[in-house]
């Protein structure tokens, strides 16, 4: 497997692996001649197991944005039925069960992820969502072992990376959780035999399901398709990608404000710029290769550069604006706050006296007042700027500029604005 972008006949996988998203091919030169031989169709699963996706869910999303900037038609398959049961691969403990409405919940926040970067509708290269309760509801248990069970061996299944070490360390490894890879490579072949879908995409720890899945379409249907997977990943430092100290960076603006992702992106490590520019953004690899050759403070322009292309994509042009005219007015003085994270107060509170440690809370730059005591008492705390000493402290109408708002600060990162009303 060569992995070499100029080698590539067909754009997808141009794109794909001079993007950088690309660690593993079942067959890179029959994938590589069914993406350029017409519509190539191909699928990403998304288990239901919370109201939005992440940021470590984009570079799956980016996957299947290529494919269709390729000409090929992505399909997203919502997890209706797998979320029942919870992925476990790559976990050291079983998921929680969700309920049927819990799920459905969940889906309706997760559909709306992918609006921003697919186009979506009935033609040939149009998206479509699936929900695989479609099919995986619909199983007659015997029937299904009777048929497909039988194409899986125990040995193969414990042999994966995931279940041999949690048995190796004597975790819990439920029978529920086994099923998983059966009812994920099924969903392979229901989608091979209904929609001709011919690749599956996910990370680097789904290998294992996605030639299972593979395995199982050539012997039921007689049909050869692929898998593709991304590699993890992770910041220049060894970190999670989309991990913070506030948690997951959730694409759901309910979630997560488009000014706080947009300081995402902006807090990228130099040496992940243009890496995160190949893999999250349509930025052209020329403009690209000059952000990498980015030294000292014209550093801080790529990042802005990342930031903004990022936010737009997601949340929009006048959003990502506005995010970044409120950075420029928290690290500059200029600019407009409009974009910051505005929580609102009664002014009849700021008349007594608002505890600054009850809106660190209220404007979630904290998760409880114990935790802003600790921020105060580490001087990271600020009001407009002035830093916080006290733990009594509290805002009052002094603090309102003519607009009526104050601008609350932990450390160099979380930022909020107070809106008197």
């Amino acid at each position: 497997m060569t992995l070499d972008a100029s080698k590539a006949k067909s754009a997808f996988l141009r794109e794909m692996i001079g993007r950088g998203h690309v660690y593993q091919i079942t067959d890179e030169s029959g994938l590589d001649e069914y993406a350029a031989s017409g519509v190539a169709t191909g699928y990403i699963g998304f288990d239901c197991t919370a109201k939005s996706l992440h940021v470590g869910s984009l570079v799956q999303i980016m996957n299947l944005r290529r494919l269709q900037q390729a000409g090929g038609k992505p399909i997203v398959l919502m997890g209706g039925g797998t979320t029942k049961i919870g992925d476990p691969t790559d976990k050291e403990k079983s998921r929680p069960i969700l309920t049927t409405e819990e799920i459905a919940a969940n889906m309706a926040g997760i559909k709306k992820n992918f609006e921003p970067f697919l186009k979506f509708g009935s033609g040939p290269t149009d998206a479509i969502m699936i929900d695989n309760a479609e099919w995986l509801d619909q199983i007659k248990w015997i029937v299904f072992l009777r048929d497909y069970g039988k194409h899986f061996t125990i040995n193969k299944m414990i042999a994966q990376e995931t279940v041999r070490r949690r048995l190796d360390n004597e975790e819990p490894y439920t029978f529920l959780e086994f099923n998983y890879m059966l009812l994920q490579s099924y969903d392979f072949l229901e989608l091979a035999r209904k929609y001709d879908c011919r690749i599956q995409m996910g990370g680097s720890d789904q290998w294992g399901n996605i030639v299972n899945g593979i395995d199982l379409t050539r012997r039921i249907i007689d049909k050869q398709v692929f898998g593709v997977t991304t590699p993890l990943i992770t910041t220049a430092s060894g970190g999670k990608m989309g991990k913070t100290a506030e948690g997951a960076v959730w694409l759901n603006p309910e979630m997560r404000s488009p000014y706080d992702y947009w300081q995402f992106w902006r807090n990228t490590e130099d040496a992940d710029v243009a890496h995160f520019m190949r893999l999250f953004t349509d930025l052209p690899a020329s403009e690209i290769s000059e952000h990498e050759k980015a030294q000292g403070a014209t550093i801080n322009d790529a990042k802005k550069r990342l930031a903004d292309v990022a936010t737009a994509m997601l949340h929009g042009e006048e959003e990502a604006k506005k995010a970044a005219g409120a950075a420029e007015a928290v690290f500059k003085g200029g600019g407009s706050a409009e974009g910051m994270p505005t929580f609102e107060v009664e002014r009849a509170q700021l008349v007594v006296g608002y505890p600054v440690l009850d809106a660190l809370v209220a404007g979630k730059l904290v998760a409880s007042k114990g935790e802003a005591k600790r921020a105060i008492g580490e001087n990271s705390v600020r009001l407009n700027g002035e830093t916080v000493t006290d733990a009594a402290a509290a805002i009052t109408e002094a603090a309102l500029d003519a607009e009526g708002a104050a601008r609350l600060s932990v450390g160099k990162k979380r930022h909020a604005r107070l809106k008197a009303v």
